[in-house]
């Protein structure tokens, strides 16, 4: 499947839909390069919440997870006990997975450690891609893939840095989404708009494997869902 035409003119990547909600994450958010650190952690987190269901049932529920886990504040999170877990448990607002919940604590807890020893969580992850996005030019939904040798890389780093539900296809969905990549469809509209901006500088771990230039990656286009 390749772009497909909207009423305002506009060609998109096919995953949207016609939905509202979707049709403005895709336009203004997915693939735009995040540099926040504490953006990341929940972007990440959220992402770990999709393993196994579809974005749009996580982004619908956006604003309650971000009211459950007292804005993804990686510090507060860090502290939550038994009691907080459970409570969580009972909030209908949020995916009750008992399993994803305590691993949104023991992320943050990682989170904390790569801050106080160093890279820094933004520097660690863009050090992977030389601090800039890598452009793609697919044409099709079958082209784009569900994982890469950088997100196995990445995610291999970050399970051994303790945090939780990022296996290569949920971190491959979270470098699309925060413009690690640029995985818009040549044809759709966003495509350009991301393409060519200027590299962030970053620290890369020494852990990291940076992405060759030009190295090619097997064949999914919309965020797909994920298991670990």
């Amino acid at each position: 499947m390749t772009a497909v035409l909207h009423p305002d003119g506009l060609k998109r990547c096919a995953w949207p839909q016609q939905d509202s909600l979707y049709v403005a994450y895709h336009d203004t958010e997915w693939g735009v390069p995040e540099h926040d650190d504490r953006a990341l952690f929940e972007k990440l987190v959220l992402d770990g919440f999709q393993a196994g269901l579809s974005w749009i049932t996580i982004l619908r529920k956006r604003e309650n997870f971000r009211a459950a886990f007292d804005g993804f504040d990686p510090e507060t999170i860090a502290r939550y006990d038994a009691e907080k877990v459970a409570a969580l448990m009972q909030d209908a607002g949020i995916v009750r997975n008992r399993a994803k919940i305590e691993g949104a604590v023991a992320s943050a807890r990682a989170w904390l450690d790569v801050m106080e020893k160093g890279p820094g969580f933004s520097a660690l992850l863009w050090g992977f891609v030389d601090g800039r996005p890598q452009v793609n030019r697919f044409r099709a939904v079958g082209e784009v893939p569900a994982e890469t040798p950088v997100s196995r890389a990445m995610s291999k780093e970050l399970s051994a840095r303790g945090f939780k539900f990022c296996g290569p296809t949920i971190v491959y969905a979270f470098m699309q989404a925060v413009g690690m990549v640029n995985d818009h469809l040549v044809t759709c509209h966003r495509h350009a708009a991301l393409a060519g901006g200027p590299p962030r500088p970053v620290k890369a771990p020494k852990t990291a494997r940076p992405a060759k230039p030009g190295t090619s990656v097997r064949p999914a286009g919309k965020p797909p869902s994920k298991k670990t």
